[in-house]
């Protein structure tokens, strides 16, 4: 998770270099809510939260083994980051899902 940060942040140093990402295990959500959160991002203060318990437990994997735990993590930090930052995860590291 850290790396897929730092690699953000090489790739977009103006817009991400004050980003700050957290782990916590659980969302503090009201009971309203549907759903559970998987991230919270707060602008302001530059801030990615990313929720744990329920990336591991409520994202559907194909295989289970560890390589794709990662990527699942990974793609949690893609797609909070391009939400921090208003832009789609795909655009922020296009060359790196280019293998042709």
């Amino acid at each position: 998770m850290q790396a897929t940060a730092e690699y953000l942040v090489d790739l977009w140093p103006a817009e991400l270099g004050a980003l700050r990402v957290e782990v916590v295990a659980m969302p503090d959500q009201p009971s309203a809510v549907r759903g559970v959160a998987r991230w919270r991002v707060d602008a302001q203060q530059s801030l990615v939260v990313l929720y744990r318990i329920p990336i591991e437990r409520m994202s559907r994997l194909h295989r289970d083994d560890d390589w794709h735990r990662r990527l699942m993590v990974e793609s949690c930090v893609f797609r909070a980051v391009g939400e921090l930052i208003g832009k789609d995860p795909w655009d922020l590291a296009p060359d790196r899902f280019r293998h042709w």
